[in-house]
């Protein structure tokens, strides 16, 4: 279990949107827990990141994943899939984040590994709250595995 008083929970954030990259660290800004969100905004790129390849050598390993669907390169589904097979990392929560509402695509999520699919409000409002509210979950009521 992760102490949080000893140091900042790590979220990785893969997203493509600047927009809801700003959004989603504008969200979290106040939140009384110290966090770090590191942010990649394609699924090769998270792929590379979570297995410390090329410059993310020295990535920390992420407490939870923050994951779009509609990624450029490789996209969400094949990033859950290629995570959730790799015994290193399928412990890694994985909150699928994303605009899609299409049934095919949260029955895809869940067969795939993800922890919880959430579709993304457009009201910025709405969307601070979504976000509060995945913080209060996953970082004050769930005990979440240790890095390794």
């Amino acid at each position: 279990m992760i102490d949080r008083k000893k140091r900042p929970i790590e979220i990785l954030l893969i997203e493509d949107n600047p927009a809801d990259v700003l959004l989603t660290k504008e969200a979290l800004s106040d939140t009384k827990l110290p966090f770090f969100i590191h942010t990649v905004g394609d699924g090769v790129h998270a792929m590379r990141f979570l297995r410390k390849q090329d410059k993310y050598v020295d990535a920390r390993r992420p407490d939870i994943i923050m994951l779009d669907l509609n990624l450029p390169v490789k996209d969400g589904r094949e990033v859950l899939a290629e995570l959730k097979a790799d015994k290193d990392l399928r412990r890694i929560p994985v909150i699928v984040l994303t605009t899609s509402i299409r049934e095919q695509d949260i029955v895809a999520a869940y067969d795939l590994g993800a922890n919880c699919y959430i579709v993304k409000p457009v009201d910025f409002t709405e969307f601070c709250d979504v976000v509060k509210t995945v913080e209060n979950f996953w970082f004050g009521i769930v005990s979440l595995p240790p890095p390794t």
